[in-house]
């Protein structure tokens, strides 16, 4: 038996060729359901236990030859002088580019990392909402003035539903479902009718978070905020300047200082050096009340902003429509991530 083996090997290290159908042969009389390998694997099992060693030893030699001489073989049909010879219509005559990320998952991935890692969890709600937890759980009763701040789509054939106007709505729904502590971030897509400009779209892309505990304090916003501004931009300086939001207060607009080293950086400023990239505040008693939460054993600040606004700032893009128009010459500036 061993003999055989050893005569098989031979032949193995022996065979040369270039033509398919001989090299398809060789490939299936060694290693067919029927052929050589496996009929000697079988005749294994009445070898005398004092030959086995060797015979499996010389029968895993010729099978790792068979395996290597196939593949060197089929290598040597598949170039010839460097050359493909196998023809291929479907192959692109153009080396076919790998894909990257949008510039907004990028930023709003950035994001969510940051905030991730000082424990805020990831939360989402529908795109499509109703008044309740779009206007009126947030404070903004029917009528309210500050509704008009927001430009709404709303549902024809029911005034009750409408596209939502920012991730508030998922907060809301976070605060009825879970209780306190909570530390979440919203990102998603919101809808608001607006003229298309350079700076305004119809759709775009929000990130807002909710921290709710017992005694939280605007400190702990501005901290908080700090850190998000130093993780993403580097080593920022940050003011808060008071401003109206109808479901937080005291409210705040967050700017960075962005400076003024070039042309580009005064005009984004308007000279100032400052930029605005947030919005924020202290929850406001009636919208705690109204999640059910008691607002007298609970506080919680929120904040809000625009993927967008922070892309157009990172990469200092002057115009919000290059987002939404899928010009593969924009996109594939945007291979390297943050």
């Amino acid at each position: 038996m061993i003999d055989r083996v050893k005569k098989y090997l031979e032949e193995v290290r022996a065979f040369k060729s270039k033509d398919i159908k001989d090299i398809e042969e060789f490939r299936v009389s060694f290693t067919g359901k029927k052929g050589i390998l496996n009929s000697l694997f079988a005749a294994f099992r009445e070898v005398p236990v004092a030959e086995k060693k060797v015979f499996g030893q010389e029968l895993n030699t010729l099978k790792t030859e068979v395996t290597e001489k196939i593949k060197e073989l089929q290598s040597g049909l598949n170039s010839k002088e460097g050359k493909s010879t196998i023809k291929d219509p479907s192959r692109t005559p153009f080396p076919v580019q790998t894909g990257n990320r949008h510039p907004l998952s990028v930023v709003k991935n950035r994001i969510i990392d940051i905030f991730t890692q000082i424990g805020f969890t990831i939360s989402e709600g529908p795109e499509i909402e109703d008044d309740w937890h779009n206007f009126t759980a947030l404070n903004l009763p029917e009528y309210h003035p500050a509704r008009d701040m927001q430009d709404t789509f709303f549902i024809q054939t029911d005034p009750d539903i409408l596209l939502r106007t920012h991730t508030s709505s998922v907060q809301v729904r976070y605060m009825e479902k879970n209780k306190p502590p909570i530390r979440t971030i919203s990102p998603g897509r919101v809808f608001r009718n607006e003229a298309i400009s350079s700076r305004a779209h119809c759709i775009f892309h929000q990130v807002e978070g909710l921290y709710i505990a017992k005694n939280v304090s605007f400190a702990d916003l501005k901290q908080t905020l700090q850190y998000f501004t130093e993780s993403l931009f580097g080593n920022s300086k940050i003011r808060l300047r008071p401003s109206y939001f109808p479901f937080t207060e005291p409210s705040a607009e967050v700017d960075i200082y962005w400076g003024l080293e070039t042309e580009t950086d005064y005009k984004i400023t308007k000279g100032t050096g400052w930029l605005e990239i947030m919005g924020c505040g202290m929850v406001d008693p009636n919208v705690l009340e109204n999640c059910g939460i008691d607002p007298n054993e609970y506080s919680g600040f929120a904040f809000g902003m625009g993927i967008e606004r922070i892309a157009m700032l990172i990469y200092q893009i002057s115009d919000i429509r290059l987002f939404f128009e899928n010009d593969v010459r924009f996109l594939k500036q945007f291979k390297a991530t943050l």
